[in-house]
């Protein structure tokens, strides 16, 4: 039996006002209340998952209410007529050695911590970065 290979996914967002920030998505079954993020100071959140490789959508849940990611970069529609963030996890010769580094990128924003402590792993959008505006408009 083979074991996945999970890897640490710091998430940042910033939403100065909020009381409380999750993060919900495929990876988590959409559950919006079971991964809360820290708040940094600043109107900065954040929030590290262990993530195998793979695709996932995802969305914040910012006081109760479903908030785009704007610094994804690629969207895909969803059935609510608004569009998730793509987060990909991509796997790596760096991963399989040592699972605990830190997936860096336009979608995973890295912490100034995040960079001295860890080395990165490619996330990346696949095929078109198409604009959150294409599937809205």
């Amino acid at each position: 039996m083979e074991t996945k290979v999970t890897q640490r996914v710091h998430l940042e967002f910033v939403a100065p006002d909020a009381r409380e920030v999750f993060v919900a998505g495929s990876f988590n079954d959409w559950h919006p209340s079971v991964a809360p993020m820290i708040p940094l100071g600043n109107g900065k959140w954040a929030k590290e998952l262990m993530l195998a490789p793979g695709r996932y959508e995802y969305r914040f849940v910012v006081d109760g209410q479903w908030t785009d990611d704007v610094t994804a970069r690629e969207w895909i529609p969803n059935p609510f007529g608004s569009a998730n963030a793509i987060l990909e996890v991509v796997a790596t010769a760096q991963a399989k050695a040592a699972p605990a580094k830190v997936n860096v990128g336009r979608a995973v924003r890295n912490s100034p911590s995040a960079r001295a402590s860890a080395l990165p792993v490619p996330v990346t959008g696949r095929a078109s970065r198409k604009s959150k505006s294409n599937f809205l408009s």
